[in-house]
């Protein structure tokens, strides 16, 4: 008879933490707690107004310490059983790290907290759930490119390593090298018109690395991702069209009991007429 109270209380702190306005709340204090990390990078707004920004940034701790608590006592064990549950709770709890000298710089992670907004909005969290489904294709597209990678960077050693030290000396120098010519950063002047000048073929090699890296595997990346954001879509969409299709069933079913229950009632009015004209032609 006692857990009656509890459980109700739990109800009614689970119904409070997913009300709208309550996130929508949560979602405020996330974007303005970010504006506010943002001020306390610059020395000069520090300097005015430095301890109401550490008064913001402990009170914006304390209220998602105490979101956090509220759904700890709502969900009970399985406020652990979400990924995005656990993520704010490390999150928040990087807001607890002691404020010395060999801390200091671990504590600049708890800008990490505007990455809340990832959890609490629901297409941020529909595309980062894309992501991670994209990954094990990703992981096929990742092992091609390092295969490609590793080819050229040791062609381009061989071929270049004697003359260009600098970029092309060891397979370390050429994979970086070559990563800085995938990124088409300074690529053309930087790096393969030098050694143009010394091999003037060398556009036999560059040139085709471009391609396959820079056009073709970044193409490759953005279809794995479309495809599995349409999936993602798709799958939402047959969710809600499934919902759809069992509430119209059951709305069937029931209209069809009432129907049948009518059709009783029917039946059974005619057989009482019946007997009724029965008795009177009787008598």
């Amino acid at each position: 008879m006692e857990a009656k109270p509890e459980l109700g209380m739990r109800d009614r702190a689970r119904e409070f933490v997913e009300r709208a306005s309550v996130r929508n709340t949560i979602l405020g204090v996330i974007i303005f707690n970010a504006i506010t990390l943002g001020l306390s990078t610059s020395s000069t707004v520090t300097d005015q107004i430095g301890g109401l920004l550490s008064v913001i940034d402990r009170t914006v701790l304390a209220i998602f310490v105490a979101e956090l608590v509220l759904k700890l006592f709502a969900y009970g064990w399985r406020f652990f059983a979400s990924a995005w549950n656990i993520f704010d709770f490390i999150v928040v709890s990087i807001g607890f790290l002691p404020d010395t000298r060999g801390l200091s710089a671990l504590r600049g992670l708890r800008v990490l907290r505007a990455l809340r907004l990832l959890s609490v909005v629901p297409q941020m969290r529909a595309v980062v759930q894309a992501l991670l489904d994209a990954l094990p294709g990703m992981g096929a597209v990742i092992v091609m490119l390092s295969i490609v990678y590793y080819v050229f960077a040791v062609m381009a050693t061989l071929m270049y390593g004697a003359t260009f030290d600098e970029w092309f000396g060891t397979l370390g120098r050429s994979l970086y090298s070559l990563f800085q010519i995938m990124t088409l950063e300074s690529w053309s002047m930087g790096i393969v018109r030098p050694v143009m000048i010394e091999f003037p073929m060398a556009w036999v090699f560059f040139v085709p690395f471009i391609v396959i890296t820079a056009f073709s595997v970044l193409n490759l990346f953005i279809g794995l991702l479309v495809n599995t954001m349409q999936t993602a879509v798709e799958d939402d969409a047959e969710a809600e069209f499934e919902k759809l299709r069992e509430l119209v069933r059951s709305e069937t079913d029931i209209v069809d009991e009432h129907v049948t229950e009518l059709r009783d009632e029917i039946r059974s009015l005619r057989a009482e007429l019946a007997a009724a004209r029965g008795e009177s032609n009787g008598e």
